[in-house]
């Protein structure tokens, strides 16, 4: 079926190339263990709130980043967006009492055979100006295809595994998994809380949030690259390459993929209990002790 003009030319593209106003963001140990927990992550010093996991990047930037996500695409096709891709380049970890401030710069629109992406560039510092991260958002907007690409996608990046892996590791989402990563991030999107709004979308049920499952796998990285210490991570990316269920087991493989800019290259990817593959293309840099 031919694509509508409505969907083709709704896009809302006023905002490509134009910073956000700052959104400053107070670190509590609170909120670090509460991200933890929602997670599952074992690490003692995250567990305490002595320093953030690394996704917890993305709850500082989530209040400047989503609007612009959600309010881009035509506004009929504004719940079907799916999270295509994450990339974090860390200058500095998060610790308890920070101030910090982020801006958000729309990149590009690119329209792809069944939808089309939205890349938004974040930039975490210090309320002192130290920079903290920068990350890259890019959010699929299923059945909204763009009538030409404009601007420009997220970094490329090519990882050239090392066979075989180095580690594969299992883990067993909770059933309420979404419903606490949702207080933990303040990403309350329907799609990972209501059956109902879920299959209305075209999904079986509930899914989770992808920087959960992103979470999830990045805790196995940390143990099979760089002894759990988050302070070593210096870029870490993926592509999302499916959704899944707080049903589903997560196994995470972990490839050496030699080194760059004197930092040791890891690849990875990780698919559900039936072998499909949920995050792909990932790629984390660590710094040598």
């Amino acid at each position: 079926m031919a694509t509508s003009v409505e969907e083709t030319e709704a896009f809302d593209l006023a905002p490509l190339g134009k910073w956000s106003e700052p959104s400053e963001f107070h670190v509590d140990r609170m909120q670090l263990q509460a991200y933890a927990n929602a997670t599952n992550d074992d690490i003692p010093a995250h567990r305490a709130g002595d320093v953030a996991s690394p996704v917890f990047n993305v709850v500082p930037a989530f209040q400047v980043v989503a609007p612009l996500t959600l309010n881009m695409p035509p506004e009929a096709k504004r719940s079907m967006g799916l999270h295509g891709q994450q990339e974090f380049r860390f200058h500095r970890p998060i610790e308890p009492g920070m101030r910090l401030v982020t801006r958000a710069l729309p990149t590009g629109v690119i329209p792809h055979s069944t939808g089309s992406t939205i890349t938004v560039k974040g930039v975490t510092t210090t309320s002192d100006g130290e920079p903290v991260v920068d990350q890259w958002v890019t959010v699929f907007i299923r059945t909204a295809i763009a009538p030409e690409a404009v601007g420009e996608g997220p970094p490329p990046y090519v990882v050239e595994r090392e066979l075989p892996p180095i580690a594969e590791v299992d883990r067993v989402f909770d059933i309420d998994q979404s419903f606490r990563y949702m207080g933990a991030s303040g990403d309350v999107m329907p799609l990972h809380t209501s059956n109902e709004f879920a299959r209305a979308a075209g999904l079986p049920g509930i899914i989770l949030h992808g920087n959960c499952t992103f979470a999830f796998a990045t805790r196995m990285l940390m143990g099979a690259t760089c002894d759990d210490d988050v302070r070593r991570i210096k870029r870490l990316a993926v592509r999302f390459s499916r959704w899944v269920t707080p049903q589903d087991t997560l196994t995470t493989r972990v490839y050496r993929a030699g080194r760059r800019d004197g930092r040791t290259v890891y690849g990875f990817e990780s698919a559900v209990g039936t072998g499909e593959l949920c995050l792909s293309n990932g790629l984390i840099e660590v710094e040598d002790q």
